[in-house]
């Protein structure tokens, strides 16, 4: 049977990663189909232009007769009507990973970037200075890249660039997804523990990530920090493949090395075993963009692309969206969005927007808004180190959508700016609407909708008399 004569119907379609698969098979010939708890933009927008066929909700009348395969998303588990219709018919069914790796991957150049931190901004950096470079890259992101017009693409051989998410791959594969992925070339950008809804500790992230190291070929490249305990140990599990290490701010020889040229990380030196690459001068702020710049430089220098190349490229780079992304600005108060929900993000980056007020002279101050929505912050994982992560800001806004596990108010005494709790959009709202003053930068971080919370923002400030 042709591809162009299958069907796939895609459970859970609008997530990033299934989306961009969706839009892949489309590309490759398939009849695509799918379902959704919701059908929601930007991923249901980017389909309905392919030309799939989108269903809100998992009502078994979604199957029509024709479907040869059914994609399933790591969002579905057993009791699903979908899913139980599907084992109950014997329909052929596949985790997203796994038909990435037979479909698309087998014969690719994969570049994989892994980490607790920054894969998506990563990603969407090297899949941009490869299509800089003519190569014109198949790549799958799993955010919203600006760059490009659509998230995921098949693109001309060799390379993919692949986000490489370590969350498990379907209800029946509780492998990482980015075991399937069999890269050539890896980044690891930092390692930590999240997902605590499946991973105990920090140990079992770390064996998922040394079964991923087993798959490296031993002609390909492995990229990290020099300064990362958690990927040097599993590292030194084992490891046969060629290493090349970033260090930050430093004089060593080897390896990758940056030197910041101002405060704010918008113009740094690249260097490689010490030899001067280039000045990356960019639109992007913080250490941790400037970590995310380098590996991506240097995983394209791995792949042919000169380091001048890249850093031509990197001063075009747009954000991905939800990554420090602004909103609007009213009545003299700006509201950005960011993704940040680890507490290292949120540290990263309110240290990198403290910086930038503090080059630019600026008198506003920094009200941080944090919603409570993964599984990890709600149970409590990371609740002694949240506190700190909020030090640099000025004035903290938590919003309590769901219950959590652990004592906000404990929290709310070991914050050091001041601390307010809402647990509902619009008392959250207006809480900040009181306190913002012209000048304010406001960072909402969550990573997910927030209920809408920055439109409600803008549209209140607007009403503010200054």
């Amino acid at each position: 049977m042709s591809k162009k004569n299958q069907h796939l119907h895609i459970l859970g379609i609008c997530g990033t990663f299934m989306g961009g698969i969706a839009a892949i098979a489309k590309q490759l010939g398939f009849k695509v189909s799918g379902s959704d708890a919701n059908v929601y933009p930007p991923m249901s927008t980017q389909l309905e232009q392919l030309g799939i066929e989108l269903n809100s909700g998992y009502q078994v009348e979604n199957f029509s007769d024709d479907i040869d395969m059914v994609i399933v998303g790591n969002a579905m588990s057993r009791g699903n009507a979908m899913v139980e219709y599907m084992l109950d018919r014997n329909i052929p069914y596949i985790s997203g990973p796994q038909w990435l790796l037979d479909n698309v991957l087998q014969d690719r150049w994969v570049i994989a970037v892994a980490g607790t931190h920054g894969k998506t901004t990563t990603t969407s950096m090297l899949a941009w200075i490869l299509e800089y470079a003519h190569l014109s890259p198949g790549f799958l992101i799993g955010g919203v890249p600006q760059n490009f017009p659509c998230s995921a693409r098949l693109g001309d051989a060799p390379f993919f660039v692949i986000e490489a998410d370590e969350y498990d791959s379907a209800f029946f594969d509780k492998r990482s997804k980015f075991l399937h992925y069999r890269p050539r070339t890896l980044v690891i950008n930092n390692l930590e523990f999240d997902h605590g809804d499946i991973f105990n500790d920090l140990s079992d992230i770390q064996k998922q990530f040394h079964h991923l190291i087993r798959t490296i070929p031993s002609n390909g490249l492995i990229l990290s920090p020099a300064n990362d305990p958690a990927i040097s140990e599993t590292l030194a599990m084992g490891c046969w493949t060629a290493t090349e290490f970033a260090q930050h701010d430093t004089h060593l020889e080897k390896g990758w090395q940056v030197e910041k040229l101002n405060a704010q990380g918008s113009e740094f030196i690249v260097k490689f075993d010490g030899t001067t690459q280039g000045v990356v001068k960019w639109d992007l702020i913080g250490d941790f963009n400037i970590d995310n710049g380098v590996m991506a430089i240097a995983a394209a220098r791995h792949a042919g692309v000169p380091s001048s190349v890249a850093i031509e490229a990197l001063a075009e780079f747009i954000n991905t969206k939800r990554r420090f992304e602004l909103r609007g600005t009213v009545n003299g108060i700006s509201v950005y969005d960011d993704f940040a929900h680890h507490p290292t993000a949120i540290a990263k980056t309110l240290a990198a927007v403290r910086a930038k007020i503090t080059q630019q002279t600026q008198a506003g101050r920094i009200l941080a808004v944090l919603e409570l929505r993964s599984n990890t912050m709600k149970s409590g994982v990371h609740k002694e180190a949240l506190p700190q992560s909020l030090i640099d800001a000025d004035q903290v806004f938590i919003y309590q959508g769901e219950p959590v596990k652990w004592s906000l108010a404990d929290m709310i005494k070991q914050c050091q700016p001041p601390c307010q709790v809402a647990d509902n959009i619009e008392t959250l709202v207006e809480n900040i609407a009181q306190q913002a003053q012209a000048g304010d930068i406001i960072v909402v971080m969550s990573n997910g909708s927030f209920a809408g919370i920055h439109d409600k923002l803008l549209n209140r400030l607007a009403t503010i008399t200054v």
